[in-house]
């Protein structure tokens, strides 16, 4: 009797050690949110990336896709940040970095923090273009400056760049745009445009040259492109003028030039994967390390070249940084937010 006892004592003991020892993730499943219907990059991007991300976590865990559109990605990551436990299993694939302004201008919306997320990484930065139908009376800024009707441009919410973007030549160098909001995704937005609903749409050139319907549009010179948030010219929109050289053009001062600053800072944070706060250090850690690897992945790499995406990765220490600079912004700063964007 003695020695069966020691003998179910051991077997206990080391199925307890067994199972002390095994990784956290071993035989379960992350969810990925992703705030767009599917088939948008910030879809796309998201599921390319978990569909890799798995072998590099210690238990290679199961993802599944949760699709949660509306309002710009805010339902979203107000669910992320009041909704989802705080144990690394549950996160957003990919999401719209200019969120944060809802924040600063005190959107009653918003449930959020943006520097309390737990930023895990993104695949790359992400300039932003706009884009006219060709049949628009719209053909320079200074058509559009001078509009009797201005052009309508679609966007799915109020500070995505879709939104922003046109504000901000309108505060920056005195152009007029009608800004249609309340889209679901971008494609809603396109099929509008094509249905001539409306004219313009603003958003990432990496989405402009990286699918349909715009390899076909361009085929047929459906759109033209009205500026360029980038510092200098993308090599792809040699004759679109970028925001700095409009502003320049329209001697915008200084105060101007900084609202662009902050509003542009999202491009720097691309297409960010992140967690709820309070995520346990250690499972971040594992999170982020496996960003990292799966952005070195040969073949990942060869999936985003084949795609024609940007791919110019930040790490989550760099997006928590950003996160946190971003959203400490003085009160003379937020007073013109305020008014670009509507409080």
């Amino acid at each position: 009797m003695k020695r069966l006892f020691w003998l179910v004592l051991g077997c206990i003991l080391w199925a307890v050690s067994a199972h002390a020892q095994a990784p956290f993730y071993q035989g379960k499943t992350v969810k990925v949110i992703l705030g767009t219907p599917p088939g948008n990059l910030y879809d796309l991007w998201g599921r390319l990336i978990v569909a890799y991300m798995g072998k590099y976590i210690p238990g290679n865990p199961d993802f599944i896709v949760q699709n949660m559109p509306g309002a710009g990605h805010v339902v979203a990551v107000n669910h992320l940040y009041t909704m989802a436990k705080p144990d690394g299993l549950t996160i957003i694939g990919t999401v719209i970095p200019s969120l944060y302004l809802n924040q600063l201008i005190g959107r009653s919306e918003i449930q959020f923090d943006w520097s309390k997320f737990s930023w895990i990484g993104s695949p790359a930065r992400g300039d932003s273009q706009m884009y006219m139908r060709t049949d628009a009376p719209y053909k320079t800024i200074e058509d559009i400056r001078t509009a009797k009707e201005p052009p309508k441009c679609g966007a799915t919410g109020v500070t995505g760049p879709d939104s922003f973007l046109p504000k901000l030549l309108q505060e920056t160098v005195g152009t007029k745009f009608s800004i249609v909001t309340g889209y679901p995704g971008g494609q809603d937005i396109d099929l509008a445009v094509e249905r001539g609903e409306i004219q313009c749409r603003a958003f990432t050139i990496e989405a402009f040259f990286g699918r349909e319907p715009y390899h076909t549009w361009r085929k047929k010179g459906f759109v033209r492109h009205m500026f360029q948030t980038a510092k200098k010219r993308d090599a792809r929109l040699p004759d679109t003028p970028t925001v700095f050289e409009i502003m320049d053009q329209y001697k915008t001062p200084e105060s101007g030039r900084r609202l662009a600053t902050v509003l542009l800072t999202a491009g720097d944070m691309g297409r960010p994967m992140l967690g709820p706060p309070g995520m346990p250090a250690d499972r971040l850690k594992i999170l982020r390390e496996a960003y990292v690897k799966t952005m070195n992945d040969e073949q990942f790499r060869a999936d985003v070249k084949k795609r024609n995406y940007e791919f110019d990765p930040v790490n989550g220490e760099g997006l928590e940084a950003s996160a946190k600079a971003v959203t400490a912004q003085p009160p003379e700063i937020i007073e013109r937010l305020k008014k670009v964007l509507g409080n």
